[in-house]
Formats: C-alpha cells, sequence, structure tokens
C-alpha cells in the first residue's frame, strides 16, 4: 500500500473517531437550556426578578385583598432551589393577575416546577416571564425537568428547525442543576453583552 494512501486511511479513521466522540460528547449547560427554555432563554433569565424550582403549596381561585379591586390569584409555593432572588426552604406567596394566569398553564397543589417570576409590580403582582416558557415542570422528584416538558420543548425546536438548520437536542435526563449553571451564567453577564445578543 502506498504511504499516501495509508495516510489518507488513518487521516479518515481519525476524522470519523473525533466526529464520534463529538456526538456522544455531553452537551453544554447552554445547548441544553436553549433546548429546554428556548432561543431567548439568556433573555427570559435576566428578564425575572425571581427564580427557582419549588412546589406549589396552594392556589386560591381570587383574592381580592391582594391588590385592591385587581382580580388575582394567589398562589404558595415552597422553594426547593434558589437560583436568584429567593431562598432555599422559603415559603413563597404571589399573586398574580388572572389575565396573566391565561397566558400559562395552570399550577396545582404538589407540582414540582421551575419558576422564572417577573419582579413584583408597584400592586404587588408578577407573573411567569414569557408567560408558560417561564413554567418548566418537573418528575416527582423536582431534580430533572420532565418528560412532558422535554416533549413540548422538542416540538417547539422542530417547528423552527426548517428555517434554523437542526439543532441538537438532549439525549439523556436534563437536571436543575444543568440549567441553574447556565441560568447563573446568563444572569451574570454585564447589560452590555445582553444588548448584542
Amino acid at each position: 500500500m502506498p504511504a499516501s494512501t495509508r495516510w489518507l486511511s488513518l487521516a479518515l479513521a481519525v476524522l470519523s473517531s473525533l466526529a464520534s466522540a463529538q456526538q456522544s460528547a455531553p452537551q453544554s449547560d447552554q445547548a441544553i437550556a436553549e433546548h429546554v427554555l428556548g432561543p431567548r432563554w439568556k433573555q427570559l433569565s435576566r428578564r425575572a426578578g425571581m427564580i427557582f424550582a419549588g412546589t406549589v403549596l396552594s392556589t386560591s381561585a381570587q383574592s381580592d385583598r391582594a391588590a385592591g379591586p385587581t382580580p388575582s390569584i394567589e398562589l404558595t409555593f415552597r422553594v426547593d432551589e434558589p437560583i436568584a432572588g429567593v431562598e432555599r426552604g422559603q415559603t413563597l406567596t404571589i399573586h398574580e393577575w388572572t389575565g396573566a394566569a391565561s397566558m400559562h398553564r395552570p399550577m396545582t397543589r404538589g407540582q414540582r416546577i421551575l419558576l422564572f417570576l417577573y419582579p413584583p409590580s408597584r400592586l404587588g403582582l408578577t407573573s411567569p416571564v414569557g408567560g408558560s416558557l417561564g413554567q418548566i415542570a418537573l418528575d416527582s422528584s423536582g431534580q430533572t425537568v420532565s418528560a412532558d416538558a422535554l416533549e413540548r420543548a422538542a416540538v417547539m425546536a422542530s417547528r423552527s428547525e426548517s428555517s434554523l438548520g437542526q439543532q441538537s437536542r438532549p439525549t439523556a435526563k436534563v437536571t436543575v442543576l444543568q440549567l441553574e449553571r447556565a441560568i447563573r451564567a446568563a444572569r451574570n453577564k454585564n447589560g452590555s453583552e445582553s444588548e448584542k445578543e
């Protein structure tokens, strides 16, 4: 076998093994966050005043005392994993305008969820940033994104792939810790960088 053929065979073998290794390499936290939270996940992370993984403790139909004449829903959470603006173990009660509540999936008692909440308004009202984009269902352990949430993310990604090309998707479970690392990194960027994105 001529030397040039051996070198060509060796080069092809190396390229093949590099391609194989790249496919099996773990995805970055940022790529996983983009898949689960969508292409504007960094803006979602920066706009939120409170971000946490928690458990829904209670919901009430309407509360007139929260914002005076503004009809609102009262939701109470236990913060299991704080990311921004809250503390671990904190019991957090929020009031959400009933009109905003129609923009996301209803929350139920006992549900585990990753929430991105706007800072409270002058009236003391808040809601998930981007409606249902700021509300990610977790599994019963509260440590992993639910299979339903991953499936919804895959459907949303497939709708945009025709114009953006094939996007990578998580091949294993997605943990709250992976998303937390990506969110913290995005929130630590300075304002001038976020304007460019």
